[in-house]
Protein backbone atom coordinates (compact mmCIF):
# COMPACT_ATOMS: atom_id res chain seq x y z
CA UNK A 1 0.00 0.00 0.00
CA UNK A 2 1.21 3.74 0.21
CA UNK A 3 2.90 4.94 2.44
CA UNK A 4 1.78 7.07 5.13
CA UNK A 5 2.51 10.83 5.48
CA UNK A 6 6.16 11.36 7.22
CA UNK A 7 4.89 13.51 10.48
CA UNK A 8 2.23 10.16 10.88
CA UNK A 9 4.77 8.00 11.04
CA UNK A 10 7.48 10.19 12.82
CA UNK A 11 5.04 9.94 15.56
CA UNK A 12 6.53 8.25 18.99
CA UNK A 13 4.17 5.32 21.16
CA UNK A 14 2.60 7.05 24.07
CA UNK A 15 4.61 5.41 26.68
CA UNK A 16 1.61 5.85 29.34
CA UNK A 17 -0.83 4.19 27.07
CA UNK A 18 2.06 1.25 26.39
CA UNK A 19 2.88 0.40 30.25
CA UNK A 20 -1.79 0.53 31.03
CA UNK A 21 -2.58 -1.32 28.19
CA UNK A 22 -0.32 -3.86 29.28
CA UNK A 23 -1.72 -3.75 33.19
CA UNK A 24 -4.87 -4.19 31.70
CA UNK A 25 -4.18 -7.20 30.37
CA UNK A 26 -2.38 -8.93 33.67
CA UNK A 27 -4.74 -10.31 35.61
CA UNK A 28 -5.07 -8.85 39.04
CA UNK A 29 -2.34 -5.84 37.94
CA UNK A 30 -2.88 -2.62 40.44
CA UNK A 31 -2.74 -0.33 37.66
CA UNK A 32 -0.93 3.31 39.37
CA UNK A 33 -0.42 4.50 34.99
CA UNK A 34 -2.88 6.09 34.40
CA UNK A 35 -5.22 9.65 35.39
CA UNK A 36 -8.74 7.77 35.18
CA UNK A 37 -11.00 9.66 38.52
CA UNK A 38 -12.56 6.46 39.61
CA UNK A 39 -15.96 7.83 41.35
CA UNK A 40 -19.68 7.05 40.23
CA UNK A 41 -20.92 10.62 38.53
CA UNK A 42 -23.38 12.22 39.93
CA UNK A 43 -26.98 11.32 39.31
CA UNK A 44 -28.27 14.72 38.11
CA UNK A 45 -25.08 14.75 35.59
CA UNK A 46 -26.24 11.38 33.95
CA UNK A 47 -29.73 12.10 34.31
CA UNK A 48 -29.40 15.46 32.30
CA UNK A 49 -27.61 13.49 29.44
CA UNK A 50 -30.02 10.94 29.46
CA UNK A 51 -32.98 13.59 29.23
CA UNK A 52 -31.23 14.85 26.40
CA UNK A 53 -31.86 11.12 24.67
CA UNK A 54 -35.25 10.87 26.12
CA UNK A 55 -36.49 14.14 24.10
CA UNK A 56 -34.44 13.33 21.37
CA UNK A 57 -32.67 16.02 21.52
CA UNK A 58 -29.79 14.89 18.84
CA UNK A 59 -29.69 17.13 16.36
CA UNK A 60 -26.66 19.58 15.74
CA UNK A 61 -26.02 22.24 18.34
CA UNK A 62 -24.32 25.21 16.87
CA UNK A 63 -20.25 25.28 15.72
CA UNK A 64 -19.36 26.84 19.60
CA UNK A 65 -21.76 24.38 21.82
CA UNK A 66 -24.86 25.67 23.51
CA UNK A 67 -25.28 28.61 25.05
CA UNK A 68 -26.26 27.72 27.89
CA UNK A 69 -23.40 25.82 28.74
CA UNK A 70 -20.65 28.66 27.13
CA UNK A 71 -21.91 30.91 29.76
CA UNK A 72 -21.63 27.95 32.61
CA UNK A 73 -17.61 27.57 31.57
CA UNK A 74 -17.69 31.55 31.02
CA UNK A 75 -18.86 32.16 34.30
CA UNK A 76 -16.40 29.55 36.53
CA UNK A 77 -13.99 30.97 34.95
CA UNK A 78 -14.76 34.09 35.70
CA UNK A 79 -15.62 33.40 39.48
CA UNK A 80 -12.21 31.27 39.52
CA UNK A 81 -9.76 33.15 37.67
CA UNK A 82 -11.16 37.06 38.12
CA UNK A 83 -11.09 37.04 34.33
CA UNK A 84 -13.88 39.12 32.89
CA UNK A 85 -14.78 37.51 30.02
CA UNK A 86 -18.03 36.51 28.02
CA UNK A 87 -19.52 33.52 26.45
CA UNK A 88 -18.72 34.65 23.21
CA UNK A 89 -15.08 33.44 23.71
CA UNK A 90 -15.70 30.39 25.09
CA UNK A 91 -15.81 26.87 22.51
CA UNK A 92 -17.43 23.83 23.69
CA UNK A 93 -14.61 21.14 22.22
CA UNK A 94 -14.50 17.24 22.19
CA UNK A 95 -12.34 17.25 25.42
CA UNK A 96 -9.53 18.89 26.01
CA UNK A 97 -7.02 17.45 24.10
CA UNK A 98 -9.45 18.60 20.87
CA UNK A 99 -8.81 22.37 22.31
CA UNK A 100 -5.32 21.84 22.31
CA UNK A 101 -5.45 20.30 18.82
CA UNK A 102 -7.90 23.38 17.52
CA UNK A 103 -5.23 25.94 18.96
CA UNK A 104 -2.12 24.85 17.69
CA UNK A 105 -4.22 24.62 14.16
CA UNK A 106 -5.09 28.27 14.52
CA UNK A 107 -1.39 29.21 15.61
CA UNK A 108 1.20 26.60 13.56
CA UNK A 109 2.34 26.79 10.38
CA UNK A 110 4.70 24.17 9.06
CA UNK A 111 7.97 24.19 10.55
CA UNK A 112 6.81 26.52 13.60
CA UNK A 113 8.53 25.79 16.87
CA UNK A 114 6.06 25.18 20.23
CA UNK A 115 7.49 25.48 23.16
CA UNK A 116 6.64 22.52 25.77
CA UNK A 117 7.44 21.14 29.48
CA UNK A 118 10.33 18.81 29.47
CA UNK A 119 8.89 16.46 31.28
CA UNK A 120 5.40 17.81 30.31
CA UNK A 121 2.24 15.76 28.79
CA UNK A 122 3.46 13.61 25.75
CA UNK A 123 0.56 15.10 23.05
CA UNK A 124 1.96 18.67 23.78
CA UNK A 125 4.65 16.86 21.13
CA UNK A 126 2.26 14.63 19.54
CA UNK A 127 -0.16 17.00 18.66
CA UNK A 128 2.21 19.90 17.12
CA UNK A 129 4.43 17.28 14.75
CA UNK A 130 0.85 16.26 13.54
CA UNK A 131 0.37 19.70 12.22
CA UNK A 132 3.55 19.84 10.70
CA UNK A 133 5.43 21.89 13.71
CA UNK A 134 8.64 21.51 15.53
CA UNK A 135 8.04 20.76 19.59
CA UNK A 136 11.07 22.30 21.61
CA UNK A 137 11.52 20.99 25.06
CA UNK A 138 12.00 23.93 27.79
CA UNK A 139 13.97 22.08 30.54
CA UNK A 140 12.21 21.75 33.78
CA UNK A 141 14.93 20.28 36.27
CA UNK A 142 15.14 18.38 39.39
CA UNK A 143 17.59 21.03 41.30
CA UNK A 144 14.78 23.85 40.69
CA UNK A 145 11.79 21.81 41.74
CA UNK A 146 10.73 21.20 38.47
CA UNK A 147 9.71 25.01 37.73
CA UNK A 148 10.21 26.71 34.48
CA UNK A 149 12.74 29.56 34.14
CA UNK A 150 12.81 32.66 32.08
CA UNK A 151 16.35 32.18 31.00
CA UNK A 152 16.37 28.75 30.18
CA UNK A 153 12.95 29.45 27.97
CA UNK A 154 14.63 32.57 26.35
CA UNK A 155 17.33 30.62 25.60
CA UNK A 156 15.56 28.64 23.38
CA UNK A 157 13.25 30.98 21.22
CA UNK A 158 13.89 31.31 17.64
CA UNK A 159 12.42 33.54 14.30
CA UNK A 160 11.04 30.40 14.04
CA UNK A 161 9.00 29.82 17.52
CA UNK A 162 5.24 30.76 17.75
CA UNK A 163 3.64 29.30 20.56
CA UNK A 164 4.36 28.72 24.30
CA UNK A 165 2.70 25.53 26.17
CA UNK A 166 2.29 26.24 30.16
CA UNK A 167 0.71 23.59 32.35
CA UNK A 168 -0.44 24.43 35.79
CA UNK A 169 -1.20 21.73 37.35
CA UNK A 170 1.22 20.10 36.06
CA UNK A 171 0.74 16.85 34.35
CA UNK A 172 2.96 14.59 35.31
CA UNK A 173 4.71 16.57 38.25
CA UNK A 174 2.08 17.37 40.44
CA UNK A 175 3.46 21.18 40.39
CA UNK A 176 1.88 24.67 40.69
CA UNK A 177 3.27 27.53 38.72
CA UNK A 178 2.73 30.66 41.33
CA UNK A 179 1.62 34.44 40.34
CA UNK A 180 4.95 35.80 39.70
CA UNK A 181 6.23 33.07 37.72
CA UNK A 182 2.71 32.86 35.85
CA UNK A 183 2.67 36.63 35.07
CA UNK A 184 6.61 36.80 33.93
CA UNK A 185 5.82 33.90 31.56
CA UNK A 186 3.54 36.12 29.96
CA UNK A 187 5.15 39.01 30.11
CA UNK A 188 8.53 36.58 28.00
CA UNK A 189 5.36 36.14 25.45
CA UNK A 190 4.21 39.72 25.25
CA UNK A 191 8.24 40.33 24.94
CA UNK A 192 8.53 37.79 22.36
CA UNK A 193 5.12 38.66 20.42
CA UNK A 194 4.29 34.73 21.36
CA UNK A 195 1.02 32.93 21.82
CA UNK A 196 0.17 30.76 24.99
CA UNK A 197 -1.63 27.86 25.25
CA UNK A 198 -2.61 27.48 28.88
CA UNK A 199 -3.07 23.50 29.28
CA UNK A 200 -5.50 23.62 32.69
CA UNK A 201 -7.04 20.41 33.07
CA UNK A 202 -6.60 20.29 37.16
CA UNK A 203 -7.36 23.31 37.91
CA UNK A 204 -9.86 22.51 40.41
CA UNK A 205 -7.03 20.33 42.28
CA UNK A 206 -4.72 22.68 44.23
CA UNK A 207 -3.52 21.78 47.77
CA UNK A 208 -2.51 24.98 49.94
CA UNK A 209 -1.38 27.00 47.08
CA UNK A 210 -3.73 29.22 44.18
CA UNK A 211 -4.19 28.14 40.85
CA UNK A 212 -3.17 31.21 38.99
CA UNK A 213 -4.22 31.15 35.20
CA UNK A 214 -2.00 33.20 32.60
CA UNK A 215 -5.41 35.07 31.37
CA UNK A 216 -5.09 37.24 34.46
CA UNK A 217 -2.39 38.79 32.79
CA UNK A 218 -3.38 38.67 29.38
CA UNK A 219 -4.50 41.71 27.20
CA UNK A 220 -8.45 41.93 26.95
CA UNK A 221 -7.77 44.01 23.72
CA UNK A 222 -7.88 42.12 20.13
CA UNK A 223 -5.25 42.02 18.50
CA UNK A 224 -2.78 42.16 21.68
CA UNK A 225 -4.48 39.52 23.46
CA UNK A 226 -2.45 36.25 23.26
CA UNK A 227 -3.71 33.26 25.59
CA UNK A 228 -5.54 30.04 24.96
CA UNK A 229 -7.09 28.71 27.94
CA UNK A 230 -7.94 24.36 27.51
CA UNK A 231 -10.19 23.11 30.47
CA UNK A 232 -11.37 20.02 30.70
CA UNK A 233 -14.16 18.80 32.76
CA UNK A 234 -13.01 14.98 32.64
CA UNK A 235 -10.88 15.12 35.53
CA UNK A 236 -12.73 17.81 37.51
CA UNK A 237 -16.12 15.71 37.19
CA UNK A 238 -15.18 12.54 36.42
CA UNK A 239 -16.39 13.00 32.53
CA UNK A 240 -13.62 11.25 30.84
CA UNK A 241 -16.05 8.99 28.81
CA UNK A 242 -18.38 11.73 27.77
CA UNK A 243 -15.60 14.19 26.16
CA UNK A 244 -16.57 17.62 26.82
CA UNK A 245 -14.45 20.51 27.46
CA UNK A 246 -14.16 24.22 26.66
CA UNK A 247 -11.30 26.39 24.81
CA UNK A 248 -11.13 29.66 26.15
CA UNK A 249 -10.34 31.91 23.09
CA UNK A 250 -8.59 35.53 22.97
CA UNK A 251 -11.33 37.81 21.56
CA UNK A 252 -11.50 38.89 18.11
CA UNK A 253 -11.42 35.13 16.62
CA UNK A 254 -14.54 33.99 16.82
CA UNK A 255 -15.30 33.96 13.25
CA UNK A 256 -11.77 31.67 12.63
CA UNK A 257 -12.50 29.53 15.47
CA UNK A 258 -16.60 28.60 14.24
CA UNK A 259 -14.58 28.03 11.04
CA UNK A 260 -12.04 25.54 12.33
CA UNK A 261 -14.52 24.07 15.12
CA UNK A 262 -16.35 23.38 11.34
CA UNK A 263 -13.79 21.54 9.42
CA UNK A 264 -13.09 19.56 12.36
CA UNK A 265 -15.48 18.35 14.48
CA UNK A 266 -18.78 20.50 13.68
CA UNK A 267 -20.15 20.50 16.87
CA UNK A 268 -19.98 18.21 20.39
CA UNK A 269 -22.20 15.36 21.04
CA UNK A 270 -25.51 17.07 22.75
CA UNK A 271 -26.15 15.01 25.55
CA UNK A 272 -22.65 15.56 26.69
CA UNK A 273 -23.09 19.17 26.33
CA UNK A 274 -26.17 18.87 28.75
CA UNK A 275 -24.76 16.21 31.06
CA UNK A 276 -22.21 18.90 31.52
CA UNK A 277 -24.56 21.97 31.96
CA UNK A 278 -25.85 19.94 35.33
CA UNK A 279 -22.30 19.51 36.06
CA UNK A 280 -20.97 23.25 35.82
CA UNK A 281 -24.32 24.45 37.41
CA UNK A 282 -25.74 21.61 40.22
CA UNK A 283 -24.07 20.43 43.58
CA UNK A 284 -20.39 20.18 43.46
CA UNK A 285 -19.94 17.49 46.05
CA UNK A 286 -18.37 15.68 43.61
CA UNK A 287 -15.41 18.13 42.89
CA UNK A 288 -15.18 18.55 46.86
CA UNK A 289 -15.20 14.82 47.34
CA UNK A 290 -12.98 14.40 44.79
CA UNK A 291 -10.26 17.09 46.19
CA UNK A 292 -10.11 15.37 49.41
CA UNK A 293 -9.67 12.09 48.44
CA UNK A 294 -6.76 12.66 45.95
CA UNK A 295 -4.99 15.05 48.59
CA UNK A 296 -5.90 12.11 51.29
CA UNK A 297 -4.39 9.88 48.97
CA UNK A 298 -0.91 12.32 47.87
CA UNK A 299 -0.42 11.94 52.01
CA UNK A 300 -0.03 8.30 52.55
CA UNK A 301 1.78 7.66 49.48
CA UNK A 302 4.31 10.77 50.52
CA UNK A 303 4.67 9.02 53.53
CA UNK A 304 4.90 5.32 52.12
CA UNK A 305 7.55 7.22 49.46
CA UNK A 306 9.45 8.73 52.46
CA UNK A 307 9.40 5.53 54.41
CA UNK A 308 10.94 4.19 51.54
CA UNK A 309 14.03 6.46 51.27
CA UNK A 310 12.57 7.02 47.60
CA UNK A 311 12.66 11.05 46.38
CA UNK A 312 9.63 12.62 44.97
CA UNK A 313 8.21 15.81 44.24
CA UNK A 314 5.68 17.63 47.05
CA UNK A 315 2.33 17.53 44.30
CA UNK A 316 1.34 21.07 44.64
CA UNK A 317 -1.66 20.20 42.55
CA UNK A 318 -3.09 18.01 39.92
CA UNK A 319 -3.11 14.07 41.29
CA UNK A 320 -0.20 13.08 40.79
CA UNK A 321 3.23 11.43 42.28
CA UNK A 322 6.82 12.41 40.68
CA UNK A 323 9.32 9.87 41.89
CA UNK A 324 12.67 8.97 41.68
CA UNK A 325 13.60 5.02 41.30
CA UNK A 326 16.62 6.12 39.75
CA UNK A 327 18.28 3.46 42.11
CA UNK A 328 16.52 0.68 40.32
CA UNK A 329 15.71 1.75 36.81
CA UNK A 330 19.38 1.33 35.48
CA UNK A 331 19.06 3.59 33.28
CA UNK A 332 16.55 2.50 31.29
CA UNK A 333 12.65 3.55 32.91
CA UNK A 334 10.50 2.37 30.31
CA UNK A 335 12.23 -0.96 30.45
CA UNK A 336 11.44 -1.02 34.30
CA UNK A 337 8.43 -0.29 34.34
CA UNK A 338 7.53 -3.33 32.36
CA UNK A 339 9.47 -5.68 34.23
CA UNK A 340 7.99 -4.01 37.40
CA UNK A 341 4.40 -5.01 35.90
CA UNK A 342 5.20 -8.16 34.96
CA UNK A 343 7.45 -8.92 38.45
CA UNK A 344 5.10 -7.48 40.94
CA UNK A 345 1.56 -6.72 39.31
CA UNK A 346 1.83 -2.66 39.83
CA UNK A 347 1.90 -0.56 36.45
CA UNK A 348 3.49 3.45 37.07
CA UNK A 349 3.88 5.55 33.76
CA UNK A 350 7.38 5.93 33.31
CA UNK A 351 8.81 9.05 33.40
CA UNK A 352 10.45 8.84 29.41
CA UNK A 353 6.79 9.00 28.74
CA UNK A 354 6.87 12.92 29.40
CA UNK A 355 10.71 14.09 28.15
CA UNK A 356 14.10 12.90 28.46
CA UNK A 357 14.50 14.65 31.75
CA UNK A 358 11.73 12.00 32.56
CA UNK A 359 14.79 9.21 32.67
CA UNK A 360 14.88 7.73 36.21
CA UNK A 361 11.43 8.79 37.27
CA UNK A 362 7.80 7.72 37.62
CA UNK A 363 4.20 9.00 37.48
CA UNK A 364 1.95 7.81 40.33
CA UNK A 365 -1.61 8.23 39.53
CA UNK A 366 -3.50 9.05 42.63
CA UNK A 367 -7.00 8.13 41.78
CA UNK A 368 -7.23 4.96 42.49
CA UNK A 369 -8.41 3.18 46.09
CA UNK A 370 -6.31 4.22 48.80
CA UNK A 371 -5.36 0.79 49.92
CA UNK A 372 -4.40 -0.62 46.13
CA UNK A 373 -2.28 2.45 46.18
CA UNK A 374 -1.02 1.72 49.00
CA UNK A 375 -0.37 -1.65 48.34
CA UNK A 376 0.57 -1.00 45.16
CA UNK A 377 4.01 1.21 46.65
CA UNK A 378 4.11 -0.53 49.25
CA UNK A 379 5.62 -3.11 46.28
CA UNK A 380 8.40 -0.48 45.38
CA UNK A 381 11.65 -1.51 46.89
CA UNK A 382 13.56 0.69 49.12
CA UNK A 383 16.30 2.83 48.22
CA UNK A 384 19.66 1.81 50.65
Amino acid sequence: MPELAAHVRDVPVNQIREITEAAWATPGAIVLSIGEPGFALPRHVLEAGMACLDRDETNYTPNAGIPALREAFAARFRERNGVDIGSERVYIVDGAQQGLHLAMSLLLSPGDEILIPNPGYPTFAMTSRLLHGVPVGYPLYPEHDFQPRIEDIEALITPRTRVLILNSPSNPLGAVLGEELTRNMVELAQRHDLWIISDECYEAFTYDVPHVSPARFDSDVPGEARVFTSLTLSKTYGLTGLRIGALVCPPGLERKMNNVMESIVSCVASPSQYAAIAALTGPQDYVSHAHAHYRANRDSASAILESKGIPFLSAQGAFYLWADVSHVSGGDVRSWVRTFLADSGVSFAPGTAFGSIGEGWIRIALCAAQEDLVEGLGRLPSRS
